[in-house]
């Protein structure tokens, strides 16, 4: 790839919230007797005051035993995806300040079968819809060229990079991008949804608190 990828990405739920992370390399041991590694990490909720989710990613010996090593090369993907799947269930608070949350990325997220990781299938709407977020928020936030053949996001809704590319070649195809191979930049057309998007992004958000609010009661 010819031009410069960004430094920051930005990575988008399913439900529409946008997000970056943070991630303190590398995993440690945990040294309190139980057996598994730690990785601490902080979301943050882009277009928002400040709003983030400071976790302590908790990988599991079961799932240390199947994978290659706790390099990042091996692990920076299902790592952002399982947290981003935690977004998803709403097991995840973000607030102005607060303390580490524990977060399991553990056999839930991989198929010992298949012997690969697993985030959930998406339909190609679904693929579309996800694209066409972060091409907009990366635009917006970042003002960069988009990676869309980022295999981080062929993962996160289970499918190949090749596949990604198809989804985002029909968007081109409805004139909402240019695509130069993996790296995708926004058209007008695509940038005056914002308010659909921020629409988007407040009705997630909105859930996610309302679900937290009442499990504080």
């Amino acid at each position: 790839m010819s031009n410069p990828l960004p430094e920051k990405k930005i990575y988008v739920t399913l439900s529409g919230l946008p997000l970056s992370f943070r991630l303190e390399w590398p995993f440690r041991k945990s040294t309190s007797g139980a057996d598994f590694w730690f990785l601490h990490a902080d979301i943050r909720l882009e277009n928002s005051e400040g709003l983030h989710a400071p976790v302590a990613v908790n990988l599991s010996a079961t799932v240390r035993e199947v994978i290659p090593s706790l390099e990042p090369k091996d692990l920076e993907g299902p790592v952002i995806n399982a947290l981003r799947k935690e977004v998803d269930r709403r097991q995840l608070e973000f607030v102005r300040s607060g303390k580490l949350v524990p977060a399991q990325f553990s056999s839930r997220h991989y198929d010992f079968k298949r012997n690969q990781w697993v985030f959930g299938k998406a339909s190609d709407e679904d693929m579309a819809r996800l694209l066409a977020r972060k091409i907009y928020w990366q635009t917006r936030l970042v003002g960069e060229t988009v990676w869309v053949g980022d295999p981080a996001e062929a993962l996160y809704v289970q499918t190949s990079t090749a596949h990604v590319l198809e989804v985002a070649r029909k968007l081109q195809a409805e004139g909402l991008i240019n695509l130069n191979g993996e790296l995708a930049t926004a058209n007008p057309g695509l940038m005056q949804r914002a308010e659909e998007f921020a629409t988007d992004m407040r009705a997630a958000l909105e859930e996610l608190e309302k679900k937290h609010a009442f499990e504080r009661g």
